[in-house]
């Protein structure tokens, strides 16, 4: 492990040195190039750092929401740059990749994300539920067969699993206006937003487009009709507990007391990422995010569904996550956010910021985000570039590489 006071030149001074690869657990085969960004000389690592092969993802990360990155990208910088203790943070929290893996490694955490739905998503997931308890829950949840959709959804559910969702939304509203929701509720919440749609079985809905996000009504009709496809009913309460199975597969109990102990010492914010003044300066170690990419991921659109469930207006969402077409606009927002990462970020702490190729690999958001760091006296360390296998969800990010078959992480990594 590095220690969190590191003093070498730069990291990648030293990992250069291919004798010190095994010590970070590097392969010799990395290769090693630079670029110039300002008359400044920046090394660049290259090489698949991390794969399911490497190390077995935590089943509890099986959650799915557009634009997560894998688990073992955040346990490569918690592994390396943080200690039992240290706190490790991401301001664009998403489904909770790195504050899970974070917390699951014994790591207090800070959390925030501007879409209300991320806490529902990461929070719920440390709190890990006996299943029984959890399947008396459920059991006890009333299903009014006269429940209605105050919006139709006929298109997605058979009408009595739609008469269940509304049941089940309608008891969690309930639950939080009398301020009796719990643990349990909120886990329910948790899984019952994640099945509301998806391409199998083990969702609520008829197949639809994968689970990370909503097609419209108007889509779903379309689909419908081209796969000659009628709504079946699906048991609710019977595929969140199924899920919850799923879930929970791999977390001992062991686990289960150390999630809950870093969730009572844990920071969850539902702030705009430049102003999160409940963070204590200098008190970050370890910082591991991805930020939205320019216009590439519609969040409103995608999460609508999601809303409903949960009451969340989706024109907040709108509002809220910042959403840029132009790279200087962007680069705008991000200094800001950089800023306030450098106040929180301890002497010596770590910044990894991973971005991807956007606008079909014309836009390398990775030389940007250099400047940006250095801008507000970061020191960039380098940038790692994951290569992965080509899959073809990476189109949707505009990062396909066809004539290599790859795609790409990048993470510039910055000290203080």
């Amino acid at each position: 492990m590095v220690k969190s006071n590191f003093k070498s030149s730069t990291l990648f001074d030293y990992l250069e040195n291919k004798d010190n690869y095994n010590l970070f657990g590097l392969p010799n085969d990395t290769r090693v190039d630079y670029i110039h960004i300002n008359n400044n000389k920046i090394q660049r690592f290259t090489n698949e750092f991390w794969t399911s092969k490497q190390r077995q993802a935590c089943s509890l990360h099986e959650i799915s929401y557009r634009a997560c990155f894998k688990p073992q990208l955040p346990q490569f910088f918690i592994s390396r740059f943080t200690k039992e203790g240290d706190t490790v943070y991401d301001p664009f929290t998403g489904r909770g990749t790195t504050i899970l893996e974070a917390a699951l490694s014994n790591r207090n955490v800070v959390s925030n994300d501007v879409n209300p739905l991320s806490e529902i998503f990461c929070k719920s997931r440390m709190y890990i539920p006996d299943l029984f308890d959890l399947g008396r829950r459920l059991d006890s949840i009333p299903m009014y067969v006269n429940s209605k959709s105050d919006i139709d959804l006929s298109m997605f559910y058979h009408p009595k699993t739609l008469q269940e969702i509304v049941s089940i939304k309608n008891y969690l509203k309930h639950r939080k206006e009398t301020n009796s929701k719990d643990e349990l509720d909120n886990w329910i919440q948790m899984v019952a937003t994640n099945r509301l749609t998806g391409h199998s079985k083990g969702f609520f809905s008829v197949y639809t487009l994968p689970p990370n996000q909503a097609v419209s009504s108007s889509r779903q009709i379309e689909i419908n009709k081209s796969r000659n496809l009628t709504p079946e009913y699906r048991d609710t309460k019977k595929l969140i507990l199924k899920k919850t199975k799923q879930l929970i597969r791999d977390i001992t109990e062991d686990d289960k007391d150390i999630l809950r102990k870093i969730a009572s010492n844990s920071i969850f914010l539902n702030k705009d990422t430049r102003y999160t003044d409940k963070i204590e300066s200098s008190s970050v170690q370890l910082t591991v995010t991805s930020p939205p990419f320019l216009d590439v991921v519609q969040y409103d659109k995608d999460n609508w569904l999601r809303a409903w469930f949960n009451d969340v207006d989706s024109n907040i969402i709108t509002k809220q996550i910042s959403m840029f077409r132009k790279l200087d606009d962007w680069c705008e927002f991000m200094e800001s956010v950089f800023a306030e990462l450098y106040r929180i970020t301890r002497l010596n702490g770590i910044v990894a910021f991973e971005v991807g190729e956007v606008k079909g690999g014309k836009i390398c958001l990775d030389e940007s985000v250099v400047e940006i760091g250095r801008s507000v006296n970061f020191r960039c360390l380098g940038i790692l570039v994951n290569e992965q296998i080509f899959t073809k969800t990476a189109n949707i990010w505009g990062i396909a590489n066809n004539s290599k078959g790859t795609n790409t992480n990048r993470i510039v990594v910055f000290q203080k």
